[in-house]
């Protein structure tokens, strides 16, 4: 062990493996005082890789910080060298827990710069609230899952896993993916819905109204669970107002805010839902609001099915054959390439229609001069797209406003104060997810 030498957070010692009293002995009268200790880089309820510096006095936090950063991909860099349509497939890798999201945020700003909002098909609406309620649904099921191991309860993570696996054999069925879908393209979406998608939408809402009350039994009035999250991360609603918190973080404290009802985007004025809040601004609260938010959902993913009932064959993708891209394509057996019949479509139709069609795949379409921010309602709050464009065929700058990143503000107000063992709990009830705060 060295003898230590001072630094401007005080005098630091590096222990290798001797006795404890060794170091105690050394630390004198500093022994009485406070402790630093590193927590991490890990996934503390994360989802991703954070770093907390954490000082103790006894097992009471008395600062807390957050380091991030350990999970950067540089996706919205990469997104300025790539067509506008390619740029999905970079975003809906931020936030993976809510990939559809992301890139409903990156669309409804490009659509907002090609002046199309109002050319975008009913059906293709309709179809990017369904999967945003069900990506909501399989977030929250991480949320409370995770949140729960955290805290030893075991079986919250396992149903939490199982029911999250139906929502993505959903995503599989209709997209082609489980996560990373890049499925929702500016003018529309990528493909209609397969055959057979409606029932196996509805089975999993009748399945999901029997499982989602095996939670509230778990966990409502367990005495256990409510005595490790009641009046933990408490954070009251003048607190999550100037450090610009939202999502259950700032409906726990009974403030209604709610993009979907407050500024209605994808028709969500058409849909009926309740906005949750509850009255503690702790991590029960939270917790709470995300379990009846899930009910919420699928009140709004049965209303969307209904809907989709009654636009069979209805198109999914603007008009405007310059911007429609790459909505005709066709899947191949493969799941991955293009099929036969859209190769011989492409081929067999016109010299001019293949040139076309090759440029728009390479090229990709211009989009005029300007930027554009459209925020969304995401599972974990306010999540927005600032998109610039100089007219190219590429963005010249792409900016997002991910809530994980303003949320995570609060590690620090939430910690301090409480008990290391609460710290956890503080940072689960925030359900942040690194890929959204680093990108």
């Amino acid at each position: 062990m060295s003898t230590g030498f001072d630094t401007s957070e005080g005098r630091v010692f590096t222990v290798s493996g001797q006795d404890w009293d060794a170091l105690t002995d050394q630390l004198g009268e500093v022994a009485d005082e406070r402790i630093v200790v590193n927590m991490g880089p890990q996934h503390p309820s994360t989802h991703g890789v954070l770093r907390l510096i954490l000082e103790l006095e006894g097992e009471t936090v008395t600062e807390a910080r957050a380091g991030i950063g350990y999970l950067h991909t540089g996706i919205e860099k990469n997104m300025e060298f790539r067509t506008w349509v390619q740029g999905v497939t970079f975003c809906t890798r931020m936030d993976y827990l809510a990939p559809l999201h992301n890139e409903t945020a990156y669309v409804l700003s490009t659509e907002r710069l090609l002046d199309i909002e109002d050319e975008v098909p009913e059906k293709a609406q309709v179809m990017r609230v369904l999967l945003m309620e069900l990506n909501r649904i399989s977030s929250h099921l991480v949320a409370i899952a995770t949140g729960g191991m955290e805290i030893g309860a075991l079986t919250v993570m396992t149903i939490g896993f199982r029911e999250r696996e139906l929502v993505l054999d959903l995503f599989e069925l209709i997209t082609g993916l489980r996560m990373n879908h890049a499925f929702i393209r500016p003018g529309g979406v990528a493909q209609d819905l397969p055959p057979g998608a409606l029932e196996e939408i509805r089975g999993f809402i009748d399945l999901m109204k029997k499982r989602l009350p095996e939670y509230a039994d778990l966990c409502n009035a367990n005495p256990i669970f409510r005595a490790r999250l009641e009046n933990v991360g408490v954070l009251d609603l003048e607190g999550c107002l100037a450090l610009g918190l939202s999502g259950p973080v700032l409906r726990s404290t009974g403030y209604p805010w709610d993009l979907r009802k407050t500024q209605p985007y994808c028709g969500y004025e058409d849909y009926e839902f309740d906005v949750q809040t509850w009255d503690t601004a702790d991590a029960y609260g939270r917790f709470r609001i995300r379990l009846n938010e899930m009910w919420e959902s699928l009140r709004i993913v049965e209303q969307a099915a209904d809907r989709l009932a009654k636009l069979e064959g209805a198109p999914i993708m603007v008009a405007d054959k310059k911007i429609a891209w790459p909505s005709q394509l066709a899947i191949g057996s493969d799941g991955m390439g293009n099929s036969l019949d859209h190769i011989r479509h492409i081929m067999g139709e016109s010299m001019e229609a293949l040139i076309h069609h090759f440029k728009l795949v390479t090229e990709g379409f211009r989009v005029p001069p300007g930027q554009a921010y459209v925020p969304i309602e995401g599972p974990r709050g306010e999540l927005g797209a600032h998109v610039v464009s100089d007219g190219g065929t590429r963005p010249f700058r792409v900016h997002f406003r991910d809530p994980s990143f303003t949320n995570l503000q609060a590690t620090s107000v939430m910690s301090e104060g409480g008990m290391v063992a609460d710290v956890i709990v503080a940072i689960a009830s925030i359900d942040p997810v690194m890929g959204g705060v680093d990108r």
